[in-house]
């Protein structure tokens, strides 16, 4: 079996959950303490040994690029104040993968962006990563993309993370239904696009995170477009379920949704509890505020 060493990353979304500050920021580009979301999809692909990355933009979203690029003025400048400790991080920066580029010409949707992957990916397998979605593993375990790679490899099917959800957010996500081939991964029967729970297969959701093949591309030719002019990846997921082709896997670890204002302020504080320099000061702070605000 063909092993996982690419990734795809759509970030040509407008992120108007976002709003005001996505006017003129990418939402990409938004902190998670010190680093970028997208810096940490990146980190998380490079740690399950993936090197080869294309990033699928939009229009204003130059300053992506330019995060990955070499900043010979600023590494200048920490050269010469001695900062070693910012300057091996600023090269880091440019040298931890082969990270490429592409536009998405008008942003009518996901599986669009996918589309725009064909010529890097060929016929090899890939992973796909959504920017707005964070997996934290703890140290030990593996990286969130690098379980469903595994579990894709053994298997030569598509593979997608899943979740458990609770009733009042099953319209968030897509939906399905499926049965057990393990303790954490499953053989998806059927998927649906955020139904209304009335209408649910089950509580577990499909978040940011599939392993496919070059297969994706036929079922994305074969997909009918929405009534919104868009075609939606899960119908495209959807065809393959039909044909015994798309697995599921409960992956290990926890997921931050950093598109949703809640759960990017969550991500915040929980990642800064985590850091060595920042976790005592800002954990004693939260003491003293719970006890001033109600």
């Amino acid at each position: 079996m063909k092993k996982v060493k690419k990734a795809v990353i759509p970030a040509a979304g407008f992120g108007t959950r976002f709003l005001p500050i996505t006017k003129s920021v990418c939402k990409e580009m938004l902190p998670i303490v010190d680093k970028p979301t997208l810096l940490y999809i990146v980190e998380e692909a490079v740690a399950s040994g993936i090197r080869e990355i294309l990033i699928v933009t939009g229009r204003n979203k130059k300053s992506i690029e330019d995060f990955f690029d070499y900043t010979p003025e600023l590494d200048a400048v920490l050269e010469e104040t001695k900062q070693r400790e910012f300057l091996d991080l600023s090269k880091k920066m440019e040298n931890m993968a082969d990270i490429y580029f592409v536009r998405q010409k008008h942003p009518i949707g996901f599986a669009d962006a996918v589309l725009y992957a064909k010529p890097f990916t060929g016929d090899e397998p890939f992973a796909v990563m959504l920017g707005d979605d964070i997996i934290y593993t703890e140290k030990g375990c593996r990286p969130g993309i690098r379980q469903l790679a595994d579990a894709y490899e053994q298997t030569g099917k598509t593979t997608v993370a899943m979740m458990r959800v609770d009733d009042a957010d099953v319209s968030k996500y897509a939906n399905v239904k499926g049965h057990a081939l393990s303790e954490r991964l499953f053989a998806i029967e059927q998927i649906v696009e955020k139904p209304r729970v009335e209408d649910k297969f089950s509580n577990d959701a499909v978040i940011g995170r599939y392993v496919v093949d070059a297969t994706i591309y036929d079922m994305i030719a074969q997909t009918p477009v929405s009534s919104k002019g868009e075609i939606y990846f899960t119908d495209s997921l959807g065809l393959l379920a039909r044909e015994g082709n798309l697995l599921g896997y409960r992956f290990e670890g926890v997921r931050y949704d950093a598109g949703n204002k809640l759960d990017f302020l969550k991500a915040n504080i929980e990642f800064a509890l985590r850091d060595p320099a920042l976790g005592e000061g800002l954990r004693a702070y939260l003491k003293e505020l719970s006890g001033k605000i109600s």
